[in-house]
C-alpha cells in the first residue's frame, strides 16, 4: 500500500533525472563548513585516533541513519512534515505527525538562515582573492592581526549586507529552477569541481616545505588519545553532522529518489564521498599549517577567513591558492546551503499546495530578512539549532520511522529497487544503534556545549 501511494504522489511531484546527480545532490548537502573548518582541527588535535574514530562512526551511521532518512522519504514521497503524518497516520494520530514534523522543517530553515551569513562571509572572501583584497593585511605568518580586523568588519551586525544578499539570490536562483533543473545540475557541476580543486591544492601542498610533520601526525594513532572518551565524542558529531542527518534535508532529498534507485548503495557512496571531502580539507589544511611551524589549531570561522588567508600570503603562489581554497569552498557552501532551503520550500508545495516560484519566493524573503537581522548574533543562533534543534529531529525522524512506522516498513521502504531484500541486520541497527548515537549526540551536545 505504501508503495502505491508513493507512486501516485511521485507522478505530482518533481524527481532527480539520473542516480549520479541524486548522489551528487546529497554529496553537496553533506559537504560543508564541518568538513573543511572544523574536521582539520579535530584531526591537528588528535592525529590518526580521531581518524579511526570518524571512520568507524561514519560507517555506523551512514549504514543507519542514512539509509533511513533516505528511504523515509522515498518511501512517503515527502519531506518531514508529510513524513512523520503518514507514519503516525498508521497508528490514528496523522496530525499529531505533522505538527512534530514542523520541528524538522523550521530547524532546516533556521539553520539555513544562519549558514546563509557565513556563504555571505565566503563570496566577499571569494571575491577578495581575486582582487587581492583578501591578501593585502601584510604576509607576516606570526601577525594574524590585519586579518582579524578584516573579518571582525565582516562578521558584525550588518557589516556583509551587499554579499550575503548576492548570496542568497544566488542560492534561490538555483532552487527556483527545481530539483532536476536547478540543483541536480548546479551539483553535477559544483561538487566535481569542488573535488578537482582541493586535490590541486592537496598535492600543492604537499610540495612545500615542513608539510611532512603534519602527514605523520595526521596517520599517527596514540594509544593514550584513542582512550581519551572526549575524542570520541568529538568524533561521533563531527560524523553526524558531517553527514546531514537532522530529519530534514536527507529525507526530503530522497523523497524525489525514483522506486528503481537502490538507496543502501546510494548511501554508502554518499558517506564515502563525504569523509574523502573531509580527508582532502585535512590533507591541504594540517599539512600547510604544519609548513607555518603548527599542527595543532583551532577550527571555525578563525581558521578559514584569518589564519588560512595569512598563511596563504607567505606561500609561493599565495593569490592563485587563495583563488582556488575560496572557489572550492563556496562551492560547498552553496550545495549545503540549497539542500537547507529545500526542505521548507517542498514543504509549501506539498502541504499548502504552492508552486514551486511561490514557494521558493516566500521562503526567499523570510531568509532575506531575518539573515540580515541575525549577522551579530550568527555564531549564537548556529549553536542553539544545532546542539539543540538538529539532533531532535533526527532523533524524531528515527523514533516515526522505525518505531511508529515499524519493521515491515522499514524493511519495505529499504528494500525497494533492491534485486535482494535488506538482511535482517538493519532494522536493530537503525532502531537501536542509530537511536542511540543521535541520543548521545543531543545529551552530549548539551552537556558540554556543542560537539558538531
Amino acid at each position: 500500500m505504501v508503495n502505491n501511494n508513493a507512486n501516485t504522489a511521485a507522478v505530482q511531484r518533481d524527481s532527480w533525472q539520473s542516480k549520479w546527480g541524486f548522489i551528487l545532490a546529497c554529496i553537496g548537502s553533506a559537504v560543508g563548513m564541518g568538513n573543511i573548518w572544523l574536521f582539520p582541527s579535530r584531526v591537528a588535535k588528535y592525529g590518526g585516533a580521531f581518524l579511526l574514530a570518524y571512520f568507524i562512526f561514519d560507517i555506523l551511521i551512514g549504514f543507519s541513519g542514512v539509509i533511513g532518512e533516505m528511504s523515509f522519504g522515498r518511501a512517503t514521497r515527502s519531506g518531514p512534515v508529510g513524513a512523520f503524518e503518514k507514519a503516525c497516520a498508521s497508528r490514528g494520530k496523522g496530525s499529531l505527525g505533522a505538527k512534530i514534523g514542523l520541528l524538522p522543517m523550521v530547524g532546516a530553515l533556521a539553520l539555513a538562515i544562519g549558514y546563509s551569513v557565513v556563504v555571505g562571509w565566503i563570496f566577499k572572501y571569494t571575491f577578495g582573492s581575486f582582487t587581492g583584497s583578501a591578501l593585502a593585511h601584510g604576509s607576516d605568518i606570526g601577525d594574524v592581526g590585519g586579518y582579524a580586523a578584516a573579518f571582525e568588519s565582516t562578521a558584525t551586525a550588518f557589516g556583509n549586507n551587499g554579499w550575503l544578499i548576492f548570496a542568497l539570490i544566488i542560492t534561490f536562483a538555483i532552487m527556483v529552477l527545481g530539483v532536476a533543473g536547478g540543483i541536480e545540475k548546479a551539483n553535477k557541476i559544483m561538487i566535481p569541481l569542488f573535488f578537482l580543486m582541493f586535490l590541486g591544492l592537496a598535492i600543492y601542498v604537499g610540495f612545500q616545505p615542513g608539510a611532512s610533520n603534519g602527514y605523520k601526525w595526521m596517520f599517527t594513532i596514540d594509544p593514550e588519545i584513542l582512550c581519551n572518551p572526549m575524542m570520541w565524542v568529538y568524533a561521533l558529531g563531527q560524523s553526524f553532522f558531517s553527514l546531514s542527518l537532522a530529519g530534514n534535508g536527507t529525507v526530503i532529498y530522497g523523497s524525489y529518489l525514483p522506486d528503481k534507485e537502490d538507496i543502501v548503495s546510494s548511501a554508502w557512496q554518499v558517506a564515502l564521498f563525504d569523509t574523502l571531502a573531509a580527508m582532502l580539507a585535512a590533507l591541504v589544511i594540517v599539512p600547510a599549517m604544519a609548513a607555518a611551524g603548527t599542527t595543532q589549531f583551532d577550527g571555525g570561522p578563525g581558521l578559514m577567513f584569518i589564519y588560512l588567508p595569512n598563511m596563504f600570503a607567505a606561500m609561493p603562489g599565495g593569490h592563485i591558492v587563495m583563488i582556488v581554497f575560496f572557489v572550492a569552498v563556496l562551492f560547498a557552501g552553496l550545495t549545503s546551503l540549497v539542500n537547507l532551503f529545500e526542505a521548507p520550500i517542498a514543504t509549501l508545495q506539498d502541504n499548502l499546495h504552492f508552486s514551486r516560484a511561490k514557494a521558493v519566493v516566500t521562503i526567499a524573503v523570510i531568509g532575506v530578512v531575518v539573515s540580515l537581522c541575525i549577522q551579530g548574533i550568527v555564531a549564537q543562533w548556529m549553536d542553539f539549532v544545532s546542539i539543540y534543534i538538529c539532533p531532535l529531529g533526527a532523533g524524531l525522524a528515527g523514533i516515526m520511522f522505525a518505531w511508529v512506522w515499524g519493521k515491515d516498513a522499514v524493511e519495505d521502504a529499504v528494500s525497494l529497487g533492491r534485486t535482494k531484500r535488506i538482511g535482517s541486520w538493519y532494522y536493530p541497527l537503525y532502531k537501536y544503534g542509530f537511536c542511540i548515537l543521535t541520543l548521545a549526540v543531543f545529551v552530549l551536545g548539551i552537556v558540554c556545549g556543542g560537539i558538531g
